[in-house]
């Protein structure tokens, strides 16, 4: 099994995911605008759209984040429509991962001891999506 994220934007995927890539030290993989995907005559696309991103994908540990642009007209509703979450062993990871994500964006917790975790916080990044990092080692039975 693998958990993967779909995050939606509002014409502005194109920066979140080259933010996102860079924070994470990854890449923008397969990225497709909408006019670069194949015609449906069910689905004609509008002028406006052509330019919008329908998907790109970036590397993220073992999972890829996968990111779009929603069509324009389409509500977009962001930040508390998902809440990814990322985990690592490596606290200096955390705090850089904290202080990136933060810039331009709104803190919900610092980085701090936790009954579930050594390091925990939560931050709004600036695109409106609401990160939780943690300290996470797994137990000696494996879990």
């Amino acid at each position: 099994m693998k958990l993967e994220l779909f995050l939606n934007f509002d014409g502005n995927c194109r920066e979140a995911v080259e933010f996102y890539a860079k924070v994470f030290k990854s890449s923008v993989n397969n990225l497709m605008t909408y006019a670069e995907a194949p015609p449906d005559p069910n689905y004609p696309l509008k002028e406006e759209d052509k330019d919008r991103i329908m998907y790109a994908g970036v590397p993220v540990g073992d999972m890829t984040v996968m990111f779009m642009d929603m069509p324009s007209g389409t509500p977009v509703v962001s930040g508390n429509n998902i809440s990814p979450t990322v985990s690592t062993a490596d606290k200096a990871e955390i705090q850089r991962l904290f202080d990136e994500l933060k810039e331009g964006g709104e803190v919900h917790m610092e980085p701090q001891k936790a009954f579930f975790s050594e390091l925990y916080a939560m931050v709004k990044d600036k695109y409106g999506v609401i990160w939780q990092i943690l300290h996470y080692v797994p137990r000696k039975d494996g879990q």
